[in-house]
């Protein structure tokens, strides 16, 4: 069904259960030779430090520790996470996939969750677990079972112990080196056909795209404390040139993928699954509009989301012409990315058409309500690849106000706002991914500065969230982006309130109410010792800012404030031009104002100015389609949570 001709934001589409098939078909368990093998030892490797057992597990196994190390790094950035899989099913430090048991617990724990997200272009409810039948996960084609067979330990210490963990990969990679008919080299640029293939890719594309990624953490060297507190390093090597296992690959059963149609860089995996855009009946089509961007009008946005759905359910859903769109997804267990539209067509991915016409939608296989399946830092890397060759090319800023989640799309209307998505939600990591993209969240300015970007360490910042799985419930302990924001100085005091959602603010991991996320910038509005008040939703919000514990850094911005003579100005989901600017038959669109203010005396970090624009296009056929700019100039604001937007003519735009 069409949007209403007064009403541009899209309407909602049938929601489709999504399965998590792709728990059944993991990529990381496929490595496609038949790994044989005895099993060189059954002791654990000790748990003396994460450092060690990557050490003792490297000399057991014959496999460089440079190797293992990199290899580990991709998968996990060494963390264990408690024991807890993946969003594919992986556990530990080197990613061992178990999928059934991960399925097992996904379907021992799931249901009852709060509305995920429901808002005009996604599924409303979480999709359901789908068990496979028996035969469907043959053992050997899962990664922790092969490497429970090869080094005798149980699936349990697997799964639970790093140092089993690590011993477990060291064993996978040398029995994938020994069936490559390659040598135990002690030279890790002998091993980069195997590294290729414990990534589980079946294709040699995605295959050499990890193992490239790997061999790029190798050449730059890594160092960071762990979840659990170990320090690990990786010691650089620069000049690591690794030989090419292209024939090896192939030998191994691989297919050949192409990269024909895509707009990728290079340096990612990168295959062309189309979006139909395709008629069918009373005048309806799907699932994505044609378009010239960005000649027709610019790209200003890239909107990460995630899928709230496995891999092979979610890439069903975008071939529906009956569903909704967007440009790209990226798979959890190798970063691999399947692009569905052409950039310069708009996808229905947002549930803002105004955000719909200037940006590009990116899905990320996970779901936001589990705080410990987490995402790869394959696809975190891979997703950072993408965007810096997006942003250099339509030249988007490197920022939040560019780069949003599709939590920070506003509402258009005040009917639309509490339906609006909250994902990717409080567990992607902003932080670590501004770094990936080379644009670190750093101060940039004086301790006093009036500008604040929210900044904690992820790891060490761990609010308390409820209703991951039951409304209410506290959801698993876990690192987070976000930080929560109270009514005053003080933790006892209410949590800020959000009018435009009309409920009572919780601790929700749905609710964004009463919190910001790493990246976002706000103007100080008060200071009282350890705690920073912000201007958010037109009142002060208080967070928690120890100097040694920072929640912010200072910084740099430029803000808006009601001109001189307005007590207040409206703020607005969406920057339509006027009334005048429609030509004859393309109806006026409403300048719709939400149900926040901008008071005198407030100030709000802005993105940059924008114009009134609007994207014409309710027909299959695209002849009438065509994109309406008027003479109203908008700027886009950090407003809450979400952006928002104000008239230029009702601002004064200042340095702090």
């Amino acid at each position: 069904m069409r949007e209403p001709a007064t009403d541009p934001s899209r309407t909602a589409r049938p929601a489709r259960r999504v399965t998590r098939t792709a728990l059944c078909t993991l990529a990381a368990a496929a490595l496609t030779l038949p790994l044989l093998g005895a099993a060189p030892s059954a002791t654990p490797p000790g748990t003396a430090g994460l450092q060690h057992a990557f050490a003792t597990a490297a000399a057991e196994y014959d496999v460089p520790q440079s190797v293992l190390l990199g290899v580990s790094y991709l998968q996990s950035r060494w963390d264990a996470h408690g024991g807890a899989p993946s969003v594919t099913g992986g556990y530990g430090p080197m990613h061992l996939t178990d999928a059934r048991t991960a399925l097992a617990a996904s379907e021992h724990h799931s249901g009852g969750a709060e509305d995920p997200r429901g808002d005009d272009s996604r599924p409303l409810a979480r999709p359901e677990a789908a068990a496979p039948r028996s035969g469907d996960l043959p053992d050997r084609l899962t990664t922790l079972p092969e490497a429970a067979r090869l080094t005798g330990l149980s699936p349990a210490s697997l799964r639970e112990d790093p140092a089993a963990n690590v011993a477990g990969g060291a064993a996978l990679l040398a029995d994938a080196q020994r069936r490559l008919g390659a040598p135990r080299s002690d030279d890790p640029a002998d091993w980069y056909a195997a590294v290729a293939l414990f990534s589980g890719a079946d294709d040699t594309s995605s295959a050499q795209a990890y193992a490239d990624e790997v061999y790029e953490v190798i050449r730059a060297g890594e160092e960071r404390v762990t979840d659990a507190g170990q320090q690990v390093a990786l010691a650089a090597r620069p000049g690591l040139a690794p030989a090419s296992g292209t024939s090896a690959l192939r030998r191994a059963g691989l297919r050949v993928s192409s990269a024909a149609g895509t707009e990728c860089p290079k340096t990612v995996s990168c295959e062309w699954i189309p979006a139909p855009y395709e008629e069918f009946g009373d005048g309806d089509y799907g699932n994505h509009d044609l378009g010239d961007r960005p000649a027709s009008q610019p790209i200003r946005y890239i909107v990460v989301h995630d899928t709230e759905g496995a891999w092979e359910g979610v890439l069903d859903m975008v071939q529906d012409p009956t569903y909704v769109s967007w440009q790209y997804s990226l798979r959890s267990t190798d970063g691999h990315i399947a692009q569905h539209v052409k950039a310069k067509d708009v996808a229905w991915h947002a549930g803002n058409w105004y955000i719909n016409g200037g940006s590009i939608g990116l899905e990320h296989e996970g779901f936001l309500t589990d705080p410990d399946t987490w995402y790869t830092e394959a696809m975190y890397r891979s997703s950072a690849r993408l965007v810096k060759y997006l942003s250099k090319k339509y030249d988007i800023p490197l920022d939040r106000q560019h780069i949003l989640g599709h939590d920070t799309v506003p509402g258009t209307t005040t009917a639309t706002i509490p339906g609006m998505h909250t994902d990717p939600g409080p567990y992607w990591d902003w932080r670590h991914y501004f770094e990936l993209l080379g644009s670190p969240l750093k101060a940039t300015a004086g301790k006093n500065a009036g500008v604040v970007t929210i900044r904690p360490d992820y790891s060490a910042n761990r609010p308390v969230f409820t209703g991951c799985e039951k409304a209410g419930e506290p959801c698993a302990t876990h690192g987070s982006s976000a930080v929560r924001l109270y009514s005053d100085h003080s933790e006892d005091s209410p949590l800020i309130r959000d009018i435009g959602l009309g409920s009572a603010p919780t601790t929700g991991v749905n609710d964004l109410s009463s919190r910001v996320s790493t990246g976002q910038q706000y103007a100080v509005a008060d200071r009282w010792g350890d705690w920073t008040a912000i201007w958010y939703l037109g009142q002060k919000a208080w967070f928690e800012n120890p100097k040694k514990r920072p929640a912010a850094v200072p910084s740099k911005g430029t803000v808006v404030t009601p001109r001189e003579g307005l007590d207040s100005v409206p703020v607005y989901g969406r920057a339509y031009p006027e009334k005048a600017a429609y030509p004859e038959g393309v109806p006026a669109q409403a300048v719709s104002p939400l149900p926040y203010t901008v008071l005198k005396g407030q100030k709000y970090v802005t993105g940059g100015k924008v114009p009134g624009e609007y994207y014409y296009a309710v027909t299959f056929d695209e002849a009438s389609h065509q994109v309406v700019r008027g003479e109203d100039l908008y700027y886009e604001i950090q407003f809450g949570h979400r952006v928002g937007f104000v008239r230029a003519a009702d601002v004064t735009v200042a340095s702090p």
